[in-house]
Protein backbone atom coordinates (compact mmCIF):
# COMPACT_ATOMS: atom_id res chain seq x y z
CA UNK A 1 0.00 0.00 0.00
CA UNK A 2 1.58 3.27 -1.14
CA UNK A 3 2.65 5.68 1.57
CA UNK A 4 2.05 3.23 4.44
CA UNK A 5 4.45 0.88 6.19
CA UNK A 6 3.95 -1.33 9.22
CA UNK A 7 5.90 -2.09 12.39
CA UNK A 8 5.27 -5.14 14.55
CA UNK A 9 6.53 -4.54 18.09
CA UNK A 10 8.17 -7.76 19.27
CA UNK A 11 10.94 -6.61 21.62
CA UNK A 12 9.25 -7.10 25.01
CA UNK A 13 10.37 -9.50 27.72
CA UNK A 14 6.93 -10.90 28.50
CA UNK A 15 7.62 -10.97 32.24
CA UNK A 16 4.05 -11.84 33.18
CA UNK A 17 4.27 -14.99 31.04
CA UNK A 18 7.34 -16.35 32.80
CA UNK A 19 8.55 -19.08 32.96
CA UNK A 20 7.19 -19.66 29.43
CA UNK A 21 9.06 -16.63 28.13
CA UNK A 22 12.31 -17.98 29.53
CA UNK A 23 12.05 -20.46 26.65
CA UNK A 24 10.56 -18.27 23.91
CA UNK A 25 10.11 -14.53 23.46
CA UNK A 26 6.45 -13.62 23.88
CA UNK A 27 6.11 -12.79 20.18
CA UNK A 28 6.92 -16.39 19.29
CA UNK A 29 4.55 -18.02 21.77
CA UNK A 30 2.00 -19.98 19.71
CA UNK A 31 -1.71 -19.18 19.66
CA UNK A 32 -3.78 -21.64 17.70
CA UNK A 33 -0.50 -23.34 16.68
CA UNK A 34 0.79 -20.18 15.00
CA UNK A 35 3.32 -17.82 16.58
CA UNK A 36 1.77 -14.53 17.68
CA UNK A 37 4.25 -12.72 15.44
CA UNK A 38 3.04 -14.70 12.44
CA UNK A 39 -0.55 -13.70 13.17
CA UNK A 40 0.58 -10.05 13.00
CA UNK A 41 2.60 -10.52 9.81
CA UNK A 42 -0.32 -12.28 8.12
CA UNK A 43 -2.68 -9.50 9.17
CA UNK A 44 -0.46 -6.86 7.55
CA UNK A 45 -0.04 -8.93 4.39
CA UNK A 46 -3.80 -9.47 4.02
CA UNK A 47 -4.37 -5.76 4.58
CA UNK A 48 -2.07 -4.99 1.66
CA UNK A 49 0.75 -3.44 3.70
CA UNK A 50 3.80 -5.22 2.32
CA UNK A 51 6.66 -3.12 3.74
CA UNK A 52 6.90 -4.37 7.33
CA UNK A 53 9.52 -4.05 10.07
CA UNK A 54 9.83 -6.12 13.25
CA UNK A 55 11.79 -4.94 16.27
CA UNK A 56 13.48 -7.38 18.63
CA UNK A 57 15.46 -7.24 21.85
CA UNK A 58 14.72 -9.93 24.42
CA UNK A 59 15.89 -13.31 23.00
CA UNK A 60 16.41 -11.36 19.79
CA UNK A 61 18.29 -14.15 18.05
CA UNK A 62 15.15 -16.28 18.12
CA UNK A 63 13.03 -13.49 16.64
CA UNK A 64 15.62 -12.75 13.95
CA UNK A 65 15.85 -16.42 12.95
CA UNK A 66 12.06 -16.78 12.91
CA UNK A 67 11.45 -13.69 10.74
CA UNK A 68 14.27 -14.40 8.31
CA UNK A 69 13.79 -12.34 5.16
CA UNK A 70 10.07 -11.76 5.63
CA UNK A 71 10.46 -8.31 7.18
CA UNK A 72 12.98 -5.59 7.95
CA UNK A 73 14.56 -6.28 11.36
CA UNK A 74 15.52 -3.75 14.00
CA UNK A 75 17.46 -5.23 16.92
CA UNK A 76 17.67 -3.25 20.18
CA UNK A 77 20.87 -4.67 21.71
CA UNK A 78 20.78 -2.91 25.09
CA UNK A 79 17.24 -3.88 26.06
CA UNK A 80 13.75 -2.99 24.85
CA UNK A 81 13.24 0.68 24.00
CA UNK A 82 9.49 0.65 24.51
CA UNK A 83 6.79 1.31 21.97
CA UNK A 84 7.92 4.84 21.05
CA UNK A 85 11.65 4.19 21.36
CA UNK A 86 11.34 1.21 19.04
CA UNK A 87 9.73 3.43 16.41
CA UNK A 88 12.35 6.11 17.01
CA UNK A 89 15.06 3.60 16.14
CA UNK A 90 13.19 2.90 12.88
CA UNK A 91 12.70 6.53 11.85
CA UNK A 92 15.16 6.27 8.96
CA UNK A 93 13.36 3.21 7.63
CA UNK A 94 9.88 4.71 8.06
CA UNK A 95 11.18 7.79 6.21
CA UNK A 96 8.17 10.05 5.84
CA UNK A 97 5.48 7.39 5.62
CA UNK A 98 2.47 6.73 7.78
CA UNK A 99 3.04 3.69 9.96
CA UNK A 100 0.65 1.00 11.12
CA UNK A 101 1.92 -0.15 14.51
CA UNK A 102 0.83 -3.45 16.00
CA UNK A 103 1.71 -5.29 19.19
CA UNK A 104 2.93 -8.80 18.48
CA UNK A 105 1.16 -10.07 21.60
CA UNK A 106 -2.27 -8.86 20.43
CA UNK A 107 -4.73 -11.62 19.56
CA UNK A 108 -7.57 -10.41 17.35
CA UNK A 109 -10.32 -12.45 15.75
CA UNK A 110 -13.44 -11.45 13.85
CA UNK A 111 -15.33 -14.44 12.43
CA UNK A 112 -16.93 -12.24 9.77
CA UNK A 113 -13.64 -11.10 8.22
CA UNK A 114 -10.25 -12.59 7.44
CA UNK A 115 -7.22 -11.29 9.38
CA UNK A 116 -6.21 -7.92 7.99
CA UNK A 117 -9.61 -7.08 6.59
CA UNK A 118 -10.88 -6.96 10.17
CA UNK A 119 -8.73 -3.89 10.93
CA UNK A 120 -9.16 -2.17 7.57
CA UNK A 121 -11.14 0.53 9.37
CA UNK A 122 -7.79 1.98 10.44
CA UNK A 123 -6.86 2.77 6.84
CA UNK A 124 -10.26 3.44 5.26
CA UNK A 125 -10.53 7.11 4.34
CA UNK A 126 -7.42 8.09 6.30
CA UNK A 127 -6.13 11.52 5.31
CA UNK A 128 -2.72 11.11 6.93
CA UNK A 129 -3.41 13.91 9.42
CA UNK A 130 -4.76 12.08 12.46
CA UNK A 131 -3.62 9.35 14.82
CA UNK A 132 -5.97 6.40 14.66
CA UNK A 133 -6.38 3.77 17.36
CA UNK A 134 -8.20 0.47 17.06
CA UNK A 135 -10.46 0.38 20.10
CA UNK A 136 -13.12 -1.38 22.14
CA UNK A 137 -15.44 -0.08 24.87
CA UNK A 138 -13.80 0.01 28.29
CA UNK A 139 -14.96 -2.54 30.82
CA UNK A 140 -17.45 -1.39 33.49
CA UNK A 141 -15.62 0.45 36.24
CA UNK A 142 -12.48 1.01 34.17
CA UNK A 143 -11.42 4.64 34.48
CA UNK A 144 -8.52 4.39 32.02
CA UNK A 145 -8.59 4.31 28.28
CA UNK A 146 -9.30 7.04 25.76
CA UNK A 147 -12.70 8.68 25.55
CA UNK A 148 -14.45 5.69 27.08
CA UNK A 149 -12.64 3.21 24.87
CA UNK A 150 -9.52 1.05 25.24
CA UNK A 151 -6.66 0.23 22.90
CA UNK A 152 -7.05 -2.98 20.86
CA UNK A 153 -3.53 -3.74 19.69
CA UNK A 154 -3.06 -1.57 16.57
CA UNK A 155 -2.71 2.12 15.81
CA UNK A 156 -1.97 4.21 12.72
CA UNK A 157 0.41 7.15 13.02
CA UNK A 158 1.15 9.98 10.58
CA UNK A 159 4.81 10.77 9.93
CA UNK A 160 4.63 14.10 11.76
CA UNK A 161 3.97 12.22 15.00
CA UNK A 162 6.89 9.85 14.35
CA UNK A 163 9.62 12.13 12.97
CA UNK A 164 10.68 13.50 16.38
CA UNK A 165 10.73 10.17 18.23
CA UNK A 166 14.17 9.07 19.39
CA UNK A 167 15.75 5.70 20.12
CA UNK A 168 15.39 6.25 23.87
CA UNK A 169 13.16 4.21 26.19
CA UNK A 170 9.69 5.73 25.85
CA UNK A 171 6.10 4.83 25.09
CA UNK A 172 3.41 5.82 22.61
CA UNK A 173 0.88 6.62 25.33
CA UNK A 174 2.93 9.52 26.60
CA UNK A 175 4.54 10.74 23.37
CA UNK A 176 1.86 10.16 20.74
CA UNK A 177 -1.59 9.02 21.88
CA UNK A 178 -2.17 11.47 24.76
CA UNK A 179 -0.76 14.47 22.85
CA UNK A 180 -2.96 13.62 19.86
CA UNK A 181 -5.96 13.27 22.16
CA UNK A 182 -5.24 16.65 23.75
CA UNK A 183 -5.45 18.49 20.41
CA UNK A 184 -8.41 16.53 19.01
CA UNK A 185 -6.33 14.48 16.58
CA UNK A 186 -6.95 11.01 18.02
CA UNK A 187 -9.57 8.98 16.16
CA UNK A 188 -10.93 5.95 18.02
CA UNK A 189 -11.82 3.34 15.41
CA UNK A 190 -14.19 0.64 16.63
CA UNK A 191 -13.13 -2.99 16.45
CA UNK A 192 -16.06 -5.41 16.25
CA UNK A 193 -14.19 -8.64 16.95
CA UNK A 194 -12.43 -10.23 19.90
CA UNK A 195 -9.25 -8.69 21.25
CA UNK A 196 -7.10 -10.36 23.90
CA UNK A 197 -3.84 -9.05 25.30
CA UNK A 198 -2.03 -12.36 25.77
CA UNK A 199 0.31 -11.04 28.47
CA UNK A 200 -0.76 -13.34 31.32
CA UNK A 201 -1.07 -17.14 31.37
CA UNK A 202 -4.85 -16.85 31.86
CA UNK A 203 -5.29 -14.57 28.84
CA UNK A 204 -2.81 -16.56 26.78
CA UNK A 205 -4.86 -19.70 27.42
CA UNK A 206 -8.07 -17.78 26.67
CA UNK A 207 -6.72 -16.70 23.29
CA UNK A 208 -5.73 -20.27 22.41
CA UNK A 209 -9.11 -21.65 23.42
CA UNK A 210 -10.84 -18.98 21.37
CA UNK A 211 -8.70 -19.95 18.37
CA UNK A 212 -9.77 -23.58 18.89
CA UNK A 213 -13.43 -22.54 18.86
CA UNK A 214 -14.54 -24.90 21.62
CA UNK A 215 -12.96 -27.92 19.95
CA UNK A 216 -9.54 -29.54 19.83
CA UNK A 217 -6.94 -27.97 17.58
CA UNK A 218 -4.26 -30.61 17.02
CA UNK A 219 -1.33 -30.17 14.67
CA UNK A 220 -1.14 -33.04 12.13
CA UNK A 221 2.41 -33.77 13.31
CA UNK A 222 1.33 -34.26 16.95
CA UNK A 223 0.81 -37.70 18.48
CA UNK A 224 -2.27 -38.12 20.66
CA UNK A 225 -2.91 -41.51 22.26
CA UNK A 226 -4.65 -40.08 25.32
CA UNK A 227 -7.72 -37.86 25.59
CA UNK A 228 -8.05 -34.20 24.59
CA UNK A 229 -10.93 -31.86 25.34
CA UNK A 230 -11.02 -28.25 24.08
CA UNK A 231 -7.22 -28.15 23.83
CA UNK A 232 -4.54 -26.92 21.46
CA UNK A 233 -1.74 -29.40 20.73
CA UNK A 234 1.34 -28.24 18.83
CA UNK A 235 3.60 -29.77 16.24
CA UNK A 236 5.53 -32.87 17.35
CA UNK A 237 3.87 -32.80 20.77
CA UNK A 238 2.96 -36.11 22.40
CA UNK A 239 -0.15 -36.51 24.53
CA UNK A 240 -0.41 -39.85 26.29
CA UNK A 241 -2.56 -38.72 29.20
CA UNK A 242 -5.62 -36.49 29.53
CA UNK A 243 -5.70 -32.78 28.76
CA UNK A 244 -8.70 -30.48 29.23
CA UNK A 245 -8.66 -26.81 28.19
CA UNK A 246 -4.88 -26.88 27.82
CA UNK A 247 -2.20 -25.60 25.48
CA UNK A 248 0.46 -28.19 24.72
CA UNK A 249 3.43 -26.49 23.09
CA UNK A 250 5.23 -27.88 20.05
CA UNK A 251 7.48 -30.74 21.09
CA UNK A 252 5.98 -30.95 24.58
CA UNK A 253 5.09 -34.23 26.27
CA UNK A 254 2.16 -35.29 28.44
CA UNK A 255 2.84 -38.63 30.08
CA UNK A 256 0.18 -41.38 30.14
CA UNK A 257 -0.38 -40.98 33.89
CA UNK A 258 -0.99 -37.19 33.72
CA UNK A 259 -4.36 -35.44 33.87
CA UNK A 260 -3.97 -31.74 33.06
CA UNK A 261 -6.62 -29.04 33.31
CA UNK A 262 -6.33 -25.34 32.35
CA UNK A 263 -2.55 -25.27 32.02
CA UNK A 264 0.16 -24.61 29.47
CA UNK A 265 2.67 -27.45 29.07
CA UNK A 266 6.09 -26.82 27.56
CA UNK A 267 8.79 -29.47 27.26
CA UNK A 268 8.44 -32.62 29.34
CA UNK A 269 7.48 -31.12 32.68
CA UNK A 270 7.12 -27.32 32.63
CA UNK A 271 3.48 -26.76 33.57
CA UNK A 272 2.12 -23.24 33.96
CA UNK A 273 -1.34 -22.90 35.57
CA UNK A 274 -3.60 -20.51 33.70
CA UNK A 275 -6.37 -19.91 36.21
Amino acid sequence: MTGICAVVLAAGEGRRLRPLTELLPKALCPVGNLALLDHALRRNRNLGVDDVAVNASYLADQVVAHVGGRAHLSVEPDGPLGTAGGLGRLRGWIDGRGVLVGNADAYLADPRREPGKDIAVLLDGWTGDTVRMLSLPVAPGDTGGFGGRRFAGFSLLPWRYVRDLTAEPSDLVRLVWRPAEAVGELELMAYDGVYIDTGTPADYLRANLHAAGGHNLVDPAATVTGACTESVVGRNATVGGTVTRCVIWPGATVAPDEDLHDVIRAGARLTVPAV
